[in-house]
């Protein structure tokens, strides 16, 4: 199926372009996921809530303030990779109905035949393009709307509209909340875009950043959170600011400074996300 590289590597091609599984050197039973050499995903066989990227806890914090712990909870993740995400969900919130709809068959397969995840009738995973899954959805279908779709280290164009904006609202309860990520680097032109956007379709949106890329210091990953109901932001701020990556959450006043004069995008004018830089990217082998 794949052909073996350094460390023990698995390297197969899917229609991404070349998928990579890497060991990680300091935690067994654990794997990077990338594609064409941009950092996808980080897996612990083994214990599903250790998360590595930074970006993924902040994800992750999100999703456990969404409802009281333990409860389940009806997440629709667009974009699979390894599965990250859903894996945590289905150790912190048993018996959570997830869909996942992932764009590549090919990386599906990879993923399900080296890392497979529990079998769990609860957790389907889809091929198709996320939008048009999206589209099928029923209204008030789900608690939580993932977004974190990626091809070539980029958004695609039709993942950044007004319009995808408001149908991912579409699907939401009246509680619910709509979490994306975003990757960007100085000015944030991609990222002040995006507060504006989602806050043309839900009224409540937080930023989640570390304080150097919100600088406009380096390329990074932003964690945009919205809804119709009030988001939880002092647990946010309290939450984000103690983890193992702390980091920054902008709201109300902030919020309005961070997207001053963006413009709201819609489907004419959609382009894919800022292009990651030149070595942006270090995973050790």
């Amino acid at each position: 199926m794949g052909r073996k590289r350094r460390s023990d590597a698995i390297a197969v091609k899917v229609a991404g372009g070349l998928a990579e599984l890497r060991p990680d050197p300091d935690r067994p039973n654990s794997y990077t996921l990338l594609v064409d050499g941009a950092p996808q995903s980080h897996v612990d066989l083994t214990d599903p809530t250790h998360l590595e990227f930074e970006y993924v806890r902040r994800i992750a914090i999100v999703l456990d303030l969404v409802a009281p712990a333990g409860e389940p909870l009806r997440v629709l993740h667009l974009g699979g990779g390894a599965l990250t995400l859903p894996r945590y969900v289905s150790t912190t919130r048993p018996g959570s109905p997830q869909r996942v709809v992932e764009v590549d068959a090919a990386l599906v397969d990879l993923v399900r035949q080296k890392l497979p995840w529990p079998a769990d009738p609860r957790l389907r995973v889809r091929v198709g393009d996320a939008r048009e899954v999206l589209g099928t959805a029923p209204d008030g279908s789900y608690d939580v709307v993932v977004a974190d779709v990626f091809a070539g280290a980029r958004t695609p164009a039709h993942l950044s509209s007004v319009e995808f904006a408001a149908e991912a609202a579409r699907v939401l309860r009246s509680g619910g909340v709509h979490v994306v990520n975003v990757a960007d680097g100085p000015p944030l032109k991609y990222a002040r875009a995006q507060v504006a956007t989602l806050r043309a379709v839900l009224p409540e949106v937080c930023l989640i950043a570390d304080s150097a890329v919100l600088r406009g210091r380096r390329y990074g990953n932003l964690v945009l959170a919205a809804s119709r109901a009030e988001l939880p932001i002092p647990d946010l701020v309290r939450r984000t600011a103690g983890d193992w990556f702390p980091g920054r959450v902008l709201t109300g006043p902030d919020l309005d400074r961070f997207a001053d004069g963006a413009r709201v995008v819609t489907d004419s004018a959609a382009r894919p996300s800022t292009p990651p830089p030149p070595g942006s990217f270090h995973i050790a082998i």
